[in-house]
């Protein structure tokens, strides 16, 4: 399988080509935006009906997922995220665990697996919301989210990431939520809660943010006068 993330950063796309009849990718529901006519798919609640509903209710994801089956080789499959931004690819090693904010997961290969993971009451504040969407497994993963993705590898020094921005992050780090500054700073500075980054690995960070696009387009929202 060979692939190539296109129209980057602004509208990104992935395409997928398969090497030989058999390959598969595990798609978003509805994400699919091209495809071979004689590929197939096949939809279905992956990690059955209880597996389904824990990542629809608690991880922000589909119940129904699709799963794209070459029948030849070098078939192609074109695959995007609903909103504008970013995809990011990742070859999962097995070992390390990738974290998502819950509507980032795009597509992956059937070998790596999807869960949700308690994240605490620091989870409700790092905008990933109580619970993360965990992948685990080897193959190439595809997470999106609105905006451009800056990847930032953490050191000793740590990195701080304002809560709204968070799209992914690396197992091996460790993360709290704090104010940035005192309370007048929490306040009055518009930045609100942060999460400070401990460890070793990579965090994802996006350039946009859907909350603060909402904020700045409510001053123009036409309103009707009440008769």
């Amino acid at each position: 399988m060979r692939y190539e993330v296109r129209q980057k950063p602004d509208f990104g796309i992935v395409r997928v080509v398969f090497d030989a009849p058999g390959e598969q990718l595990l798609v978003e529901s509805a994400a699919m935006v091209a495809r071979d006519t004689a590929m197939e798919m096949k939809t279905a609640m992956t990690g059955g009906i209880l597996g389904a509903a824990k990542r629809k209710l608690l991880g922000g994801e589909s119940i129904f997922q699709n799963t794209f089956t070459a029948t030849a080789a070098g078939q192609t499959l074109w695959v995007a995220p609903g909103p504008e931004g970013d995809v990011q690819e990742l070859l999962c090693d097995g070992q390390t665990p990738v974290f998502m904010q819950s509507g980032a997961f795009l597509a992956c290969a059937p070998t790596v697996q999807l869960d949700t993971k308690w994240g605490g009451a620091k989870g409700f504040f790092s905008g990933a919301g109580l619970f993360l969407l965990r992948a685990m497994g080897t193959g190439p993963l595809f997470f999106s989210c609105y905006g451009g993705i800056h990847p930032v590898d953490v050191g000793a020094n740590g990195y701080i990431v304002d809560t709204s921005h968070i799209v992914g992050w690396t197992g091996g780090l460790e993360y709290r939520v704090t104010k940035l500054g005192g309370l007048k700073s929490l306040f009055l500075s518009g930045e609100g809660l942060v999460c400070e980054f401990r460890g070793q690995g990579r965090v994802w960070v996006s350039t946009r943010n859907p909350s603060s696009l909402a904020a700045f387009l409510q001053p123009f929202r036409p309103v009707k006068a009440k008769q």
